[in-house]
């Protein structure tokens, strides 16, 4: 009769696996929440885009006290606003880019981590050190590649918000090399890179010790 298998040491716990898996895991795992997160962002930049051009509609006139004042819409106000003028189909403007963005991200960002912590690893598995800069690796590494894409995304919603429903839009080539499209990115890189390191170590020792719990 055979029984559950018995790990004889830590390095055959600790056994790579293909990184095909977490490309595919990590791809599905993004292109599913970019339904449910597509909305969102692009209420969330609506409400920005409105604040903004409130305030240069203020700054261009002499007198501003004329000007009956600006109230931020909330969440919900701004959904209703964009689905009233462009349909529910408008809080899924910019999907298409959203979703590459979201499914490449996510795959790299676990692929690079999964093979960042067998990489850094010793015989008996990922030590702390190792688990921090897989972290920090994923987070650095998957925002240089997929920056520009969130940057081509970010400027197509802001044309969509800025032009009347059916009007249309200036078309505007990718240039994944282009300067413009990685403003922001040092920023961007140094915040994602701290976070993930201090993150996924949180995550693997509250698992350890759930798992030494259980």
């Amino acid at each position: 009769m055979l029984g559950p298998k018995v790990i004889s040491s830590p390095s055959e716990a600790f056994k790579p696996l293909n990184p095909v898996y977490w490309f595919i895991s990590g791809a599905t795992a993004g292109g599913a929440i970019t339904v449910i997160a597509c909305p969102f962002e692009f209420t969330k930049l609506s409400s920005q885009i409105e604040l903004l051009m409130a305030r240069s509609r203020m700054a261009s006139v002499d007198d501003p006290s004329h000007i009956t004042k600006y109230q931020p819409k909330g969440t919900f106000q701004s959904a209703s606003s964009i689905v009233k003028a462009r349909g529910f189909g408008g809080l899924y403007s910019g999907f298409h880019l959203h979703f590459i963005r979201d499914t490449l991200g996510t795959a790299m960002y676990f692929t690079f981590y999964e093979s960042g912590k067998h990489l850094f690893s010793s015989s008996n598995g990922a030590g702390p050190l190792a688990i921090a800069a897989s972290g920090g690796l994923c987070g650095l590494l998957s925002w240089v590649l997929i920056y520009p894409i969130d940057s081509a995304k970010a400027i197509y919603q802001r044309d969509v918000l800025t032009h009347r429903p059916g009007e249309p839009l200036p078309k505007r080539p990718f240039r994944f090399f282009n300067r413009r499209m990685y403003r922001g990115l040092g920023v961007s890189m140094t915040r994602s890179c701290l976070l993930n390191s201090v993150f996924f170590s949180s995550y693997e020792y509250i698992k350890r010790r759930v798992d030494s719990i259980v």
